[in-house]
């Protein structure tokens, strides 16, 4: 049976929901700020020393040992800029606000080392807040069936239901998931909650394991 892990809070608690609006405003504040030092420091001092790199191959006798220690350098230095660039997505991925959720949850997916079906059906865009709240919910879920479940496939579905957005993940996993543990759900929950939304859980031990969100939009 499925297990709220929050549901909408009642009106005497809107302070508490008020509380952590403003806690998750500051926490995408601080991501906005990591994103822009990233892209504007780091990123841009590895793009330099890459280019640096590919010029002093040109400028090395092919085949010799300083050429060859040149080209793994500049191997490295590429696979770098890619990690920090798939980190900066990670910290503020741009899909869901360029392309919409359907498209961002199509690609948080095809990243996951754990073949996932994707079925997302929307007839319009939700609220960006909702179509926020809703990705991290999917990329949560989905770091969770890869490092913890030991799963060979997960699916994801969403759909509007009324005036709802639900949103679904499940996994063949082993199942006894514990948002006790730090697995990132409470905070999650956490999320939820300040969109009026609610998060129930059903993983049994032997699984299989089952997310569902749903959010006012």
């Amino acid at each position: 049976m499925a297990r709220a892990i929050l549901d909408p809070p009642d009106e005497e608690l809107g302070e508490v929901v008020r509380s952590r609006a403003r806690l998750v405003d500051a926490f995408e504040a601080e991501r906005r700020r990591i994103e822009r030092d990233l892209h504007d420091g780091a990123q841009q001092r590895l793009v330099a020393l890459t280019m640096a790199l590919g010029i002093a191959r040109l400028d090395l006798p092919p085949g010799s040992a300083a050429a060859q220690r040149v080209a793994e350098a500049h191997e490295q230095a590429n696979r770098a800029l890619a990690e920090i660039r798939e980190l900066i997505r990670g910290v503020h991925p741009p899909v869901p606000t360029d392309r919409g959720l359907a498209a961002a949850v199509r690609e948080v997916a095809g990243r996951s080392p754990v073949p996932v079906d994707v079925s997302v059906v929307l007839p319009s865009r939700p609220p960006p807040a909702t179509e926020a709240t809703a990705y991290f919910a999917v990329s949560e879920a989905l770091a969770n069936v890869a490092r913890h479940s030991g799963a060979g496939r997960a699916w994801v579905c969403g759909k509007i239901a009324g005036d709802r957005l639900v949103i679904e993940v499940g996994d063949d996993g082993a199942g006894g998931a514990d948002p006790a543990a730090g697995t990132g759900l409470a905070g999650l929950a956490d999320r939820v909650a300040v969109q009026r939304g609610s998060l129930y859980l059903s993983s049994p031990e032997g699984g299989p394991t089952l997310l569902r969100v749903e959010i006012s939009c």
